[in-house]
């Protein structure tokens, strides 16, 4: 049979295998057991077992490793029956397995080594140690060797379990590690009472634990110390000392971790002072506190005097903290005070306070009694004295009249219902607390009566007024008394004086017409009664003098008068007219003498009547008369006529007056030339017959009763005739215009011309000339324009009709004339610089001095500023002129010369007649020269041997006082002006001597 329930364990080892199985049926001589990898199939071990075996360990194998093992039983008959079965050894665990925070709060770092063998990976797996939480499950490659958990909590102990993987095999291996704590925040130090201190912080779940540790900074001693759970967010410090700072440290604490957090200060509230009290000190307005000392302890005692109800804070005084008392020196007297002791502790205050306390006061000062002219009554008043009031008392002779008693902030007092005219005592005293000051004293009277039924009145006299009175009803009087005063000056006049049986009294030796008063007081002791006043005016006198004359203003009347002795009020005039109902009132003032009635109807008889006014008093003057003038002519307007030799006249009547006679004068001589009368209603008239140009004076007399009035003196011009023969001509200085005329008849003030330039937007240029002038010259115009020129006489505000007329001035010559050869024989050229003003052209002319004839002309336009000659006759001399021309008028340049290139001569030929002489001739191609230079030199040395200067027909030259038989080299050149132009150097012999030649 075969082999029955083969099975592998390892028994929790990593590096043997346990084989078992079943014996077959009718069991088995013996077994073989072969192990081998899985995969290669290379046998690793070969075992044989005996019959009775039904298990091998296999040791020595690698952990994790997969492996095969093949079982075969020998059976009987030598048959045999194998199985095969697969197994895998456990996986070795990992080595130095590690978990650190590295100071982190939120991660963890784990590193292990490799256990030996092999792996299929690992898994990871986080647990949190309070919670038993699983809080990561990670699986890894089985090359890694470390791996980084974040995102942990801060403080907290974790747990972490490695394990290797092989097939279904595992081992595992744990360590545990705490993340660093974090440290608490917003640590708060606060007092809960005078013996105990609160603390408090936030983010407290970062640490397991909480070291706290308080110290006392007085004695630097710690006060207590403890340790809290994860959680705690406060804790409260008992049995402390009061008034005393303590410093607070905070430790945050997590398995092998610790992190010193921050510290925070406080105090305690400290204890308040018992049993103040506030009393008097020896020293006047003293006050001394004093106090018991409580417990615990104080930085110091702060000590605050209160004054008066509503306790205002007078003095504030710091004092150590082991003193019990302080004195206020300095005090108001008569106020009341109370004392706050302040135990200062830090920032913290605790207090108490006095009972209320006084000083002494002090008696009322300025302390009046007045009547204020009341006859029943007089007011007390005294100055504020600091207290809690006054008592007063009023007497009479000795006797108390009135007692009273009054608050504070009352200053006086009113005693009614007394008796006019007597003595009276008054005394005031101040009242603080239990103290009452000594008294003020002081006496006074009460006011008389005044008398009744005060009168004055001037009983029609100008120069006194009587006064009179009753006397008063009830009380007695010494007298009365009196000032008379002028009411608008306010000037004393005379004093009154009269015994109490008087009632009346005459002012004798007034001004007239003057307001005056009188004041009038019954007496009695040092005072007066209340015044009596009373007003009254003197009579006025009428004023004398007084006229009316005419202003001769066309509707005006002027009054004068005098004033009369005395004063005056005002004067009102009266105007009237017997032929019309209304009539004139007018008021002036006293200072006013005359008056002028203005509006009035011309030529109408009027009447006045000055009346003086004083008061409700009034005198009147006589009758004065006179007549207004007659109203003169307006708008007198005198124009020139329809022709030169008229005036028109006009005018506007105004009212009044009958027929007008107008009257013309020359304005120079003023002696009247025309006299013509007009009837009323015609307001127009030409005047003929007049001298052109000439200013006349118009005058023109209205009448009306016996006053005669002229009108408004009027200029007027007749028109002049214009000039004649007009002509504008160049002058003879440059730029101007001469221009010329004949006068036409009559007369005239002046000329004015106009000169506009033709072409141009510019306004014209315009000047004048006097009356006696005929021609003016016009300066400073553009050369070579054209202008037009209007010319007019002028007579006053008008002018004759234009005489024009054109005329222009001379062109500018062209300046910087140059006549130059750019190195032509044939050619020149001409260029100029361009003069100011205009030009219609410019004409060129080219003349030759060589043959004194004019070789070239042409006309160029005005902008033209060069031109180029050709085709001349080389080795010349040529003169150029540039001229401007304006219509007929022209300006010429200078004249400039210059000489064309000479050519140079052809032909050159070289013959020897004798053995001392060379002939050399030449032709000449186009022109000619100025002159020819023969030149001649040894052939051999180049040395000059001879220099010729022939004029400029000569073709041939005999050279002679040569050496014979030598070579000579000759050149002739052409000359024209600073140029020449050369032949080529042509060499020849000359001849041997006769002797030498056989």
């Amino acid at each position: 049979g075969s082999i029955l329930n083969v099975t592998v364990s390892d028994h929790d080892r990593s590096d043997s295998l346990l084989l078992s199985w079943a014996e077959p049926e009718g069991g088995a001589r013996g077994y073989l057991l072969a192990l081998s990898s899985l995969g290669s199939g290379t046998l690793l071990q070969n075992v044989s077992a005996g019959p009775n075996t039904t298990s091998f360990w296999f040791h020595g194998l690698t952990p994790g490793t997969r492996y095969e093992i093949e079982v075969t039983a020998t059976l009987a008959c030598r048959d045999t029956t194998s199985h095969t079965i697969t197994a895998q050894t456990r996986p070795s665990p990992v080595h130095n397995l590690t978990l650190s925070s590295d100071g982190s709060r939120v991660s963890l770092r784990a590193a292990w080594a490799h256990g030996q063998g092999r792996r299929d990976g690992y898994s990871l797996a986080l647990w949190h140690s309070h919670s038993q939480t699983l809080l990561r499950n990670v699986s890894l490659l089985p090359a890694a060797t470390t791996f980084l958990f974040e995102g942990l909590l801060a403080g907290s102990e974790y747990a972490l379990k490695v394990t290797t993987l092989a097939g279904s095999s595992q081992a595992s291996t744990s360590v545990h590690q705490w993340t660093a704590p974090s440290i608490p925040t917003q640590l708060r130090l606060s007092p809960a009472s005078s013996t105990s201190l609160v603390a408090s912080w936030a983010d407290a779940a970062g640490a397991a634990w909480i070291h706290l540790e308080l110290r006392n900074l007085l004695t630097q001693k710690v006060s207590t110390s403890l340790s809290a759970r994860r959680g705690l967010t406060s804790y409260t410090f008992q049995h402390l000392h009061p008034g005393t700072q303590y410093c607070l440290g905070l430790s945050a604490i997590a398995g092998p971790h610790t992190v010193v957090g921050p510290n925070a200060t406080a105090w305690t509230y400290p204890l308040s002072p018992g049993n103040v009290t506030l009393s008097s000190a020896e020293e006047q307005n003293s006050l001394e506190a004093r106090w018991s000392i409580p417990g615990g302890q104080r930085d110091f005692y702060l000590v605050t005097l209160r004054e008066g109800e509503d306790g205002v804070p007078t003095r504030n005084i710091s004092v150590s903290g082991d003193n019990d008392h302080i004195t206020f020196h300095g005090l108001s007297p008569g106020q009341q005070y109370s004392v706050q002791v302040v135990v200062v502790a830090g920032p913290y205050r605790a207090s108490a306070h006095s009972t209320a306390a006084w000083t002494e006061p002090q008696a009322p000062s300025a302390v009046s009694l007045s009547s204020q002219g009341s006859p029943h009554r007089l007011l007390a008043s005294w100055e504020e004295a600091t207290g809690e009031g006054y008592l007063l008392l009023l007497s009479l002779a000795e006797h108390p009249v009135k007692n009273s008693s009054l608050l504070r902030g009352v200053t006086s007092f009113t005693y009614e219902g007394l008796h006019p005219g007597t003595l009276y005592s008054f005394e005031v005293s101040t009242v603080a607390g239990p103290y009452t000051s000594s008294p003020r004293c002081i006496s006074n009277w009460t006011y008389p009566l005044p008398l009744e039924q005060l009168s004055l009145s001037n009983g029609g006299h100008s120069t006194s007024l009587q006064a009179s009175w009753r006397a008063a009803s009830s009380g007695s009087t010494s007298g009365y008394t009196g000032t008379l005063r002028e009411t608008k000056s306010q000037e004393q006049v005379r004093n009154v004086t009269v015994g109490s049986d008087w009632m009346n009294v005459t002012l004798e030796n007034l001004v007239p017409g003057r307001q005056y008063t009188l004041e009038m007081a019954a007496m009695a002791g040092p005072y007066r009664s209340p015044v009596r006043s009373a007003t009254d005016w003197t009579y006025p006198l009428a004023p004398a003098g007084v006229t009316l004359t005419n202003t001769r203003r066309p509707m005006g009347l002027s009054a004068f008068w005098d004033k009369a002795a005395g004063d005056v009020e005002q004067f009102h005039l009266q105007l009237y007219s017997k032929s019309h109902a209304a009539q004139r009132n007018i008021t002036v003032g006293p200072n006013i003498h005359n008056f002028t009635f203005l509006g009035l109807s011309p030529g109408t008889q009027y009447f006045l009547k000055v009346t003086v006014l004083a008061g409700p008093y009034r005198s009147s003057s006589h009758f004065a008369t006179e007549w207004t003038y007659p109203l003169s002519l307006a708008n007198v307007s005198v124009q020139p006529g329809r022709r030169p030799q008229e005036l028109h006249v006009s005018w506007v009547e105004s009212g009044g007056g009958r027929d007008h006679l107008v009257q013309l004068s020359v304005a120079e001589s003023l002696s009247i030339i025309r006299n013509v009368s007009v009837p009323r209603g015609v307001s127009q008239l030409d005047l003929e017959g007049l001298v052109p140009g000439s200013r006349y004076r118009v005058e023109i007399i209205s009448q009306a009763g016996p006053h005669r009035i002229s009108s408004q003196t009027a200029i007027g011009y007749t028109v002049p005739l214009p000039p004649r023969s007009l002509s504008a001509t160049p002058s003879s200085m440059a730029r101007a215009l001469a221009v010329h005329w004949e006068a036409a008849p009559g007369q005239r003030d002046g000329y004015q011309l106009s000169l506009l330039q033709e072409g141009s937007s510019a306004p014209p240029r315009n000047l004048e000339a006097g009356k006696d002038s005929v021609n003016v010259t016009v300066p400073q115009l553009e050369p070579g324009t054209c202008y037009l020129v209007r010319i007019w006489a002028v007579a006053g505000p008008y002018r004759s009709l234009p005489g024009n007329i054109t005329g222009c001035t001379v062109p500018a010559a062209p300046t910087n004339l140059s006549l130059t050869n750019p190195g032509s024989s044939s050619e020149l050229y001409t260029s100029w610089n361009e003069p100011p003003g205009r030009r219609d052209h410019y004409h060129v002319t080219l003349y030759s001095l060589s043959t004194q004839s004019r070789v070239q002309a042409q006309t160029l336009n005005p902008d033209a500023l060069n031109i180029t000659w050709t085709h001349l006759e080389a080795g010349s001399r040529f003169a150029v002129q540039v001229t401007a021309v304006k219509g007929s008028l022209e300006a010429s340049s200078i004249n400039v010369t210059q000489w064309t290139y000479p050519l140079a001569p052809v032909n050159l030929t070289l013959g020897s007649p004798s053995a001392s002489a060379l002939v050399v001739s030449w032709a000449v191609v186009g022109g000619g020269a100025e002159s020819f230079v023969v030149d001649v030199g040894d052939a051999a040395s180049g040395a000059p041997v001879g220099h010729t200067v022939l004029p400029g027909d000569a073709r041939s030259h005999i050279l002679r006082s040569l050496s014979p038989g030598t070579r000579y080299s000759v050149a002739v050149r052409a000359t024209a002006g600073p140029f020449h132009a050369s032949s080529p150097n042509l060499t020849h012999c000359t001849r041997e001597c006769d002797a030498l030649l056989a």
